[in-house]
């Protein structure tokens, strides 16, 4: 219900105003039936405008840390979360992922729509960046149809870090003929798995034309973040010198 309200009243038509979305490939998106929604991730807002321009309700896999915070603000963006449809994953890798993966099969096994972000996180430049193979776990093991998304112009309406809109941009999703996959084994291999991932990416990188980077996002975040941190470090080593030399 509070989906509903959101959607249609609230935060929906908030949403198609202050962004200006519009769709190409609407024609793609099956109308019943469980489906997995693929998409490139530039942007906070990716996770809020795909839901608005679609009909039937929406379930994204997001991390579990938007549902972790303390206080009011801990209080308020948990709420914010589950009231439009997003679903809590551990990405710590193991068992963890392992439950992410049940999680979302659960979801389309009830025969709704499920929003993945292969690439596991946010982009930090606007590049795509390699996929993650739960994806092509979900999309085998639980045998469902899977519409390739690309969000674009998301970062230059909205970049990391910016609280207010870029009043100059909009926004357009782009959709992909859909697709279905089966796979015979059991288990599929890895082999397999990686193969399915590389198709929907290869998919995405024709659709939103970014440039792509066959390595994983995260680790082009930990490099920066480390960069940083060396930076960080060799800025109080020479400042510390210099109290002393004085």
């Amino acid at each position: 219900m509070t989906y509903w309200l959101l959607k249609n009243f609230l935060l929906g038509p908030l949403i198609l105003t202050l962004f200006r979305p519009w769709v190409v490939g609407r024609e793609h998106v099956p109308t019943t039936g469980p489906v997995i929604f693929a998409s490139n991730h530039v942007s906070f807002i990716d996770s809020v405008i795909l839901p608005a321009v679609l009909d039937r309700r929406l379930s994204f896999l997001a991390k579990s840390d938007y549902f972790t915070g303390r206080g009011l603000k801990g209080w308020a963006t948990k709420t914010f979360f589950n009231a439009i449809g997003q679903l809590p994953i551990d990405r710590s890798g193991g068992k963890a992922s392992e439950a992410s993966l049940r999680t979302g099969l659960q979801v389309l096994a009830r025969g709704e729509q499920l929003g993945i972000y292969p690439e596991g996180t946010r982009s930090p430049d606007g590049k795509l960046y390699r996929g993650r193979t739960g994806i092509a776990r979900m999309i085998l093991e639980g045998r469902v149809t899977v519409v390739p998304v690309a969000m674009i112009g998301t970062r230059e309406v909205q970049q990391i870090g910016q609280r207010s809109r870029n009043s100059s941009g909009s926004a357009s999703c782009s959709a992909s003929r859909s697709t279905s996959r089966d796979s015979k084994a059991s288990r599929p291999t890895a082999f397999i798995l990686r193969s399915v991932t590389d198709e929907v990416m290869h998919e995405l990188a024709g659709l939103s034309r970014q440039e792509y980077v066959d390595v994983y996002a995260t680790s082009v975040k930990e490099r920066a973040s480390t960069a940083r941190e060396q930076v960080l470090r060799a800025k109080v080593t020479r400042n510390g010198r210099g109290t002393s030399a004085r």
